[in-house]
């Protein structure tokens, strides 16, 4: 897929090179606010903390192949998946963002996240 497309497919989420490792970040509090205030009485925020635990059940149950390879490192504004590995975390970055359209699915996945 040409950059510009990916970069677009992948919209609200970004693309960051640096030296030896790639990112995909979120600036995050309006982009599926509403799947995070179904649980806001257990404490969830929709803050990156609570991204990368619904990343990270997405991760398990959708794309196992790339636990391990594709990391987190949330901060409390954003949310930031890493890799090592280009590939990898473009598969990822268009999966995730896929899934996050499907109200039903990301609704789903959200329900077994855990709080951070």
């Amino acid at each position: 897929m040409e950059t510009t497309n990916f970069e677009t497919a992948i919209q609200p989420f970004f693309w960051v090179e640096h030296e030896g490792s790639v990112s995909i970040c979120l600036n995050v509090g309006t982009y599926k606010a509403e799947v995070f205030q179904v649980r806001e009485e257990e404490g969830f925020e929709g803050n990156g903390y609570d991204w990368a635990s619904l990343a990270h059940v997405f991760l398990q149950e959708q794309k196992p192949a790339l636990a391990g390879i594709v990391k987190f490192d949330p901060e409390a504004d954003m949310f930031c998946a890493y890799s090592l590995n280009k590939e990898a975390l473009k598969e990822f970055a268009l999966s995730f963002k896929e899934a996050c359209e499907n109200n039903t699915l990301i609704k789903d996945l959200f329900s077994r996240a855990e709080l951070d």
